[in-house]
């Protein structure tokens, strides 16, 4: 027998934080009757993008996380702003971090980050043939530098552990094993 959808009893809106939304779900069980309580990350869209050169070079970002008090290796990804399609938070993100720009996007494929406690999903585009096109344009949160590594040695950083965002993971896994196959 497959799981069935649980009845919302009540939702109410916690807290507002910038850039996600706390909400309180009471719930119930189809399976024992019995309530719950739920809480859930309400969150835009996110978006990455795999920069791909016109050489087969990866343009990736290297940056401190708060969460994990490191600094990580990961594509080019953020928010889908209110006033942005996903596609067009694609290409802005691009711009902004790396200050790149992009002759086509094709969008790859969604996830959603974590079911469990999260709403959004994430959207990931493939930028093709990117080319420099100004300079970053990094707010103040942000610390970014650059970094161009062939495509052929994505896989093997995933394997090393150099690229370790389980988002950037599911954005390489989309294109080497969906997309690539299909076009080469």
């Amino acid at each position: 027998m497959s799981p069935k959808p649980w009845e919302i009893v009540s939702s109410t809106k916690d807290r507002n934080y910038r850039i996600f939304n706390l909400r309180t779900d009471l719930a119930v069980s189809p399976r024992t009757g019995k309530q719950h309580h739920f809480f859930i990350m309400e969150s835009p869209p996110w978006v990455n993008v795999i920069p791909l050169t016109p050489q087969n070079e990866v343009v990736l970002v290297k940056q401190y996380r708060h969460g994990t008090q490191d600094v990580t290796l990961e594509i080019p990804g953020g928010l889908v702003e209110d006033s942005d399609s996903p596609e067009g938070a694609a290409k802005r993100e691009l711009l902004e971090e790396t200050g790149y720009g992009a002759s086509e996007v094709v969008l790859l494929g969604s996830v959603h980050p974590s079911p469990a406690i999260q709403d959004n999903q994430c959207f990931t585009y493939l930028a093709k043939n990117v080319f420099v096109s100004g300079d970053q344009e990094q707010d103040d949160k942000e610390d970014i530098q650059v970094v161009l590594r062939p495509l052929a040695e994505i896989p093997h950083m995933i394997k090393e552990g150099e690229i370790t965002h389980a988002l950037v993971l599911a954005a390489f896994y989309r294109y080497f094993m969906e997309y690539a196959p299909a076009f080469t």
